[in-house]
């Protein structure tokens, strides 16, 4: 390994509120966008950083790459990590200014907001495999995408990407939460601000059709039905389109057999594929990879 794959950029901000900062931003330079820890050792900040002004951490990388990178930044008068879901929050400060836990806004709020496409279905269709596998798909054109999973059953992006002689459902089960009053308007807000920042946020909501989730379907703009089962799919449509006026972009029947059927592209588009299971899912079929890049960079009413 004779260079790392990590690129670290520092410029000047303002948030909306009239703070000024600075951003150190990651990027991950290899096409597959994957680092090693042994690239710590070569890695280096960039000139130029005040050490009298605030710094925020930005850009997709695990968790290690930000643990060197605040402990590193620790002379600066604060450091904050972007959540895009929240804003910058404030996780080391010498500045009576700013507090641990502070949630430094980066976006106006009267800003622009790009579409959500909520993924739905019944259980065991496939939607977390799908989901998983549009957003890896759709990050190789575009890297400003958020896959938000907003559900409790504790199979995160973490689990699609074990091993293949990984048991997924011991990971699951250590990670498997429950619902709370807070639970969906908390990723509804998170939904929201996902908007102001990414091209486009994709929304895994579970399997089961829920008046809880209105808050989910208020943040969002588009759907897409997923469904092993055909008598499954008019409870979503009137569920997203009828009572969350959301826009309909496709319904897949999911097929464990290897296949890839058109039935209609108007009013939205419908097709038969499959597999959708881990370890052996199709691709993304072209029709409907053009369909959703269709909403990157747009809103509801675009």
């Amino acid at each position: 390994m004779t260079e790392t794959g990590i690129h670290l950029e520092i410029t000047q901000q303002k948030a909306p509120n009239g703070l000024r900062y600075q951003q150190l931003t990651i990027q991950l330079r290899r096409s597959d966008r994957v680092i090693y820890p042994a690239e710590l050792s070569k890695l280096e900040l960039p000139k130029g950083i005040d050490t009298t002004q605030g710094i925020v951490i930005n850009g997709r990388a695990p968790i290690w790459l930000y643990g060197y990178l605040i402990h590193e930044l620790h002379p600066t008068a604060w450091v904050a990590c972007n959540d895009p879901r929240l804003g910058a929050v404030v996780v080391a400060t010498h500045s009576k200014t700013m507090k641990i836990g502070q949630v430094i806004p980066l976006k106006d709020p009267g800003e622009t907001l790009n579409s959500a496409l909520m993924i739905v279905g019944p259980p065991d269709s496939g939607k977390s495999i799908l989901s998983h596998a549009l957003f890896q798909a759709l990050l190789e054109i575009e890297p400003n995408i958020y896959l938000q999973r907003a559900n409790w059953d504790g199979e995160g992006n973490y689990v699609l990407e074990l091993a293949q002689d990984a048991d997924p459902e011991i990971f699951k089960a250590a990670n498997k939460g429950g619902l709370t009053p807070e639970f969906f308007p908390y990723h509804a807000q998170a939904i929201l601000n996902l908007r102001r920042n990414k091209i486009l946020t994709i929304v895994d909501v579970g399997g089961m059709v829920q008046l809880e989730k209105q808050p989910i379907l208020e943040a969002c703009t588009h759907y897409l039905i997923i469904s092993s089962k055909p008598e499954a799919v008019e409870p979503w449509h009137e569920f997203c389109r009828d009572r969350g006026n959301l826009i309909p972009v496709a319904v897949i029947h999911s097929s464990l057999e290897p296949c890839q059927t058109l039935h209609q592209e108007q009013p939205y588009l419908e097709i038969t594929c499959g597999p959708w299971v881990r370890g052996d899912a199709t691709g993304i079929p072209e029709v409907l990879m053009e369909r959703v890049k269709g909403l990157l960079g747009t809103s509801a009413l675009s």
